[in-house]
């Protein structure tokens, strides 16, 4: 099978280098992959393994063009701006990518995209619903949960000794972003996988609670988990810095994962990568190695 240029769209974030150097790692030349993001001079390190880097920017018609030209395959990963600009700059990008003949387009959407009652999930239905219109063939690839929303937070958590959320007793399906672009790369370099729509996440889940007492069992520290009104846990990531528009989206995600919205049970992730997603346990043991 031969692919002409694949596009990853968002190379300049962590999900977006993940995928490129998965790609890398199942043999796709360097030279058959277009790494794109709005400031490249964070990937140039790729331009110098002779991978292709272009400028796009999802608020640039004209810029996306020339970013896709050439193009066979695309990754669109979904964007990191305000809630209300979101699904304006996928349909930018669909467009875009239809106008260079892309043969497919991958999107990275979020689990149960079809039903989820999330600020966050609403621009997935939409963005899903426009990409299924445009008439390219697509793959939708509903990725759970990051476990690095967590890890990140470990040293926070020790301080604190507590986990907040409104999640209640909701389980979550989360798997690393390394994981999640491995199932990217597949998709986007193997046969079969046009028209699916993969609601993947990791092999365990956890409610908020088990995810404390696996801190405190990995940290040697005791944590608790802190269940509180969504309300109230906005006012908390706001009070910790987050903008309060971007605390009220994560406090809302919080209460579709009691909904059990960031749950699956599929397989599908394990599937895809040929393995074991990475665990709960073992990315504690890694961050906290670190």
């Amino acid at each position: 099978m031969t692919i002409m240029p694949i596009v990853v769209t968002g190379a300049t974030g962590q999900l977006g280098r993940l995928t490129v150097e998965a790609l890398l790692r199942r043999g796709t030349p360097a030279a058959d992959i277009i790494a794109t993001g709005r400031d490249i001079a964070g990937i140039k390190d790729l331009a110098d393994r002779g991978i292709t880097v272009r400028r796009a920017d999802f608020a640039d018609t004209d810029g996306l063009a020339e970013a896709f030209a050439g193009a066979d395959r695309l990754l669109l990963i979904s964007a990191s701006v305000p809630v209300g600009e979101r699904v304006a700059n996928h349909r930018r990008v669909i467009d875009a990518a239809a106008s260079a003949g892309v043969s497919l387009v991958a999107y990275t959407s979020t689990t149960h995209a079809d039903t989820a009652t999330t600020v966050i999930g609403a621009t997935h239905r939409e963005t899903e619903e426009y990409l299924r219109g445009s008439g390219i063939p697509s793959v939708l690839l509903r990725n759970g949960w990051y476990l690095e929303n967590y890890t990140s937070q470990l040293p926070q958590i020790l301080q604190n000794g507590a986990v907040a959320g409104a999640a209640g007793e909701g389980r979550i399906s989360a798997a690393s972003r390394a994981d999640y672009a491995e199932a990217a790369a597949v998709v986007l370099t193997a046969e079969g996988h046009t028209g699916a729509v993969y609601e993947l996440g990791g092999d365990e889940s956890f409610p908020l609670a088990e995810l404390a007492a696996a801190i405190s069992a990995a940290a040697g520290k005791q944590v608790t988990y802190a269940d509180l009104p969504v309300a109230d846990f906005a006012r908390v990531l706001a009070a910790a810095g987050l903008p309060a528009e971007l605390a009220e989206v994560l406090a809302d995600a919080d209460r579709g994962m009691n909904r059990g919205e960031m749950y699956t049970d599929s397989g599908a992730l394990r599937r895809l990568i040929g393995r074991p997603p990475v665990t709960l346990a073992e990315a504690l043991s890694a961050a906290l190695r670190h």
